[in-house]
């Protein structure tokens, strides 16, 4: 019998789960699956633990995620097209759900479908061999709880085990000798440690706009963002600005590319994260930054150099949920023979053309559309339940306009979804005074 292993059980690879599973729903024979999840649940990013650096095993801690976290885009951009946020709920949710929410949200799908017997926790990969004369995977996982290493063969692997765990930590001059805490987004997990704090954030990205407006509303005393390339420019409260980059630390003062100074209590290192994959050997892994087009991946997803290898979820991301969806049933149709691959040359030359042109991309509304292209250039190719992608994209637009006008506020606003047309409530307080993220708080069930 055919076997498949899928390397994480966070919404990558359980979307990969969900397609098989989907399959064999409408009566089609599947290979057996089995996927090997390092945390002791599933969930990936989404399943919160307080724990920072190592875990319980000696390994490095895989969640990123902090408490307080609220969505910060809109739910109908990442809603399931074959499970809605009304059919999992049983009503509509506003769309800027807290962290407690999602995970419940991402986890209730696959409990309809029942695919947790094919999981195995605290089970990390250790190393994946290919045997070309075989033509078989060689799959070594640490059951850690007996403490056990083993191998077993498999036909083909999904690799479906995230990109924002393994912190990407620049040094800045006197950080060695600073005399307030430094730690990188990867290890920050609750605001209040910052109140009546000076902050400085170094980043201008996502994480650095959202933990920094984590401490704004949680009380930090100034939060300072310092950008390499551009300032974010959105309209920030009195105690919050933006300055070019930092250029060295001295005792508690921060020193700016402009000359300017600033007092400063805490730094946090919001400056990304690495596609990170030590189980795997040269000729399988993947190599690259954090970019809507990563080389060598024909669709985004079959390893040109083994085309039976697949990466599910390595792009940067508007899209997510339903985009790992539509690449999971991609993999799916071409490990059940549904979907032919080209010949090694035109899957080169496919990719390419994406990437040529992922590189004139100007703008986050161009990348939108891009990515929203290429959801829908996949699920063409397959039964994923088709969605209005123009309408997701404008979605998008709409969010960032929103977070032009009020940045601290852009979560109060509420949109249509897409997969049932229902307009989402707005939420009942608004987020700056939701102080309490807890799902029973979120839903009013309390």
């Amino acid at each position: 019998m055919t076997r498949v292993a899928v390397i994480g059980a966070g919404p990558s690879g359980l979307a990969a789960l969900r397609a098989f599973q989907s399959a064999a729903k409408k009566k089609a024979k599947i290979p057996e699956i089995v996927c090997f999840e390092k945390q002791d649940d599933w969930g990936g990013l989404w399943k919160y633990t307080w724990r920072t650096g190592l875990d319980e095993y000696g390994e490095p801690v895989h969640c990123s995620m902090y408490r307080y976290l609220w969505s910060n885009g809109p739910k109908e951009g990442l809603e399931f097209a074959d499970y809605s946020f009304e059919e999992h709920f049983g009503k509509p949710i506003p769309s800027y759900p807290p962290r407690a929410v999602l995970w419940d949200y991402i986890v209730g799908r696959v409990k309809k479908a029942g695919v947790r017997k094919w999981i195995r926790f605290n089970s990390p990969v250790r190393m994946v061999t290919y045997d070309k004369k075989k033509k078989k995977f060689h799959v070594t996982a640490h059951d850690r709880p007996k403490d056990r290493m083993y191998t077993e063969e498999f036909d083909h692997v999904i690799c479906a085990s995230g990109h924002f765990s393994t912190p990407n930590t620049p040094f800045f001059e006197g950080l060695d000798s600073f005399n307030g805490r430094v730690l990188h987004a990867h290890d920050f997990r609750d605001a209040l440690e910052f109140k009546g704090k000076d902050v400085l954030i170094v980043g201008r990205s996502y994480s650095a706009e959202d933990i920094g407006s984590q401490c704004w509303k949680y009380g930090a005393k100034s939060v300072t963002t310092t950008y390499r390339s551009k300032p974010m420019g959105f309209k920030w409260p009195k105690n919050f600005e933006e300055r070019p980059l930092l250029q060295k630390v001295e005792g508690k003062t921060a020193y700016f590319k402009d000359g300017s100074t600033k007092e400063v209590d805490a730094i946090i290192l919001c400056t990304g994260y690495q596609h990170y994959f030590p189980f795997l050997p040269e000729d399988l892994r993947l190599k690259t930054t954090n970019r809507l087009w990563p080389a060598n991946l024909y669709k985004g997803v079959v390893w040109q150099d083994n085309p039976r290898f697949f990466y599910i979820g390595m792009q940067d991301q508007f899209y997510t949920f339903n985009m790992f969806d539509a690449q999971a049933w991609y993999v799916r149709d071409i490990i059940l023979g549904r979907i032919k691959l080209p010949k090694p040359d035109a899957m080169k030359k496919d990719w390419k053309k994406w990437l040529k042109r992922e590189e004139k991309l100007q703008d986050a509304e161009q990348m939108i559309w891009f990515q929203g292209d290429y959801v829908k250039d996949l699920i063409q190719a397959t039964d994923y339940p088709t969605f209005d992608i123009e309408g997701v994209n404008k979605t998008f637009m709409e969010w960032e306009h929103h977070k032009m006008e009020d940045i601290m506020g852009f979560r109060n606003n509420a949109y249509r979804s897409l997969m049932t047309g229902t307009m989402s409530p707005k939420h009942h307080t608004p987020w700056k005074d939701a102080l309490d993220d807890s799902m029973e708080a979120y839903l009013q069930t309390k």
